[in-house]
């Protein structure tokens, strides 16, 4: 047995190991089947550490049709604001670190990234194209304050005329909204603003240390004001916790300015699932086995359905549901889908402060 522990300003209530990387039929995308079981260990105290780690590059190349770029950066490995849907967890199992509580009090920052990014830019058959930030774990999650490798990176593509995408659940983001401006005016970058519910108590309990949602829609208006494209993503969509919520999140995202929004029904790939299960049974026992239930009806009767086209989608008549649920409140409110491509014809090898010294 795993013995549950609910931490204060933490989301996993387990701390288990997982072997997943041992595992020959695993997934390549990071969606794993249940193949071995979890092992027991002590849960630590939940206070946050970070180790530095020095990549040799920094750029992940990825070929998954379900997202709309084929490249990306994450500047930090585990993530601080511990919301226990987060299909990332299971990346830490590379360290032998549990997807639980490790996942989000045992951090790894990379400080050489915008030196490694600036290297692989220069390359003389580097060839451009958006590069996604976000996509694993948040940029702007608390400890970029101290490190600031997010804005490092976002300098160093700046320097180089060159398109980055950003997604985060922080309005730490207004941070750079210098670099952010100067950035969009060449058409360069937009942001999008994770906001899963507009109930503060919900999301302290879902996403601890994430930014308020109020805080996170101020942050979209003062993007948007700041000439910034931005969009709000319901990600996830959690069926009988956050899903009677979708009429007025696209309307809260409207008001605040956004220009696009899409949603994503909640994923729970082989190691998020019990901490998600644990999750419920500790903050909604009345309601969990309805909630795992309707998960499984989107998923065709799995918790995870792992295959490209369905996974971000989900499928059957309760997805499709949500679907158009989502799809009827962006026309009432005006919000498109997605954002418009970023430029790609701004690029230059050797940036402005690399000429000035030729």
């Amino acid at each position: 047995m795993h013995e549950s522990i609910l931490h204060k300003g933490r989301g996993a209530t387990l701390n288990a190991r997982s072997a997943r990387f041992d595992d020959p039929s695993r997934e390549l995308d990071g969606d794993w089947r249940d193949a071995q079981p979890l092992i027991d260990e002590d849960v630590p105290p939940p206070r946050t550490t970070t180790t530095i780690e020095h990549p040799r590059t920094i750029i992940t190349r990825n070929a998954s049709p379900d997202v709309p770029f084929d490249r990306s950066i994450n500047a930090y490995r585990g993530c601080e604001h511990g919301c226990i849907y987060c299909f990332a967890r299971p990346s830490h199992a590379f360290h032998n670190l549990s997807p639980g509580l490790d996942f989000e009090t045992k951090l790894f920052a990379k400080p050489d990234a915008p030196r490694l990014l600036r290297a692989e830019l220069s390359k003389r058959g580097y060839k451009p194209a958006t590069i996604a930030m976000g996509t694993n774990t948040d940029p702007y999650q608390p400890i970029e304050a101290t490190h600031a490798i997010t804005r490092g990176l976002l300098d160093v593509m700046l320097e180089f005329g060159h398109p980055v995408s950003i997604v985060t659940k922080s309005d730490r983001v207004l941070r750079d909204l210098d670099l952010l401006a100067s950035l969009a005016a060449q058409g360069l970058t937009h942001v999008g603003l994770s906001v899963t519910t507009l109930d503060p108590v919900l999301a302290r309990k879902l996403e601890p240390r994430a930014s308020a949602p109020a805080r996170r829609l101020a942050a979209v208006r003062a993007l948007r004001d700041a000439g910034v494209p931005v969009a709000v993503m319901i990600a996830p969509i959690i069926p009988a916790i956050t899903d009677h919520e979708i009429e007025a999140l696209v309307e809260a995202a409207a008001v605040a300015g956004a220009q696009a929004l899409h949603a994503i029904p909640i994923r729970l790939p082989n190691e998020v699932a019990p901490l998600f299960r644990d999750w419920l049974a500790t903050h909604y026992p009345d309601r969990a086995a309805h909630v795992m239930s309707l998960i499984r009806n989107i998923r065709d009767g799995r918790e995870n359905d792992p295959e490209f086209g369905s996974r971000m989608r989900g499928s059957g008549p309760y997805a499709d549901l949500l679907h158009a649920r989502v799809a009827a409140a962006r026309r009432r409110y005006g919000i498109e889908g997605r954002l418009p491509p970023l430029a790609i014809d701004r690029f230059q090898r050797a940036g402005p402060q690399q000429l000035s010294l030729l």
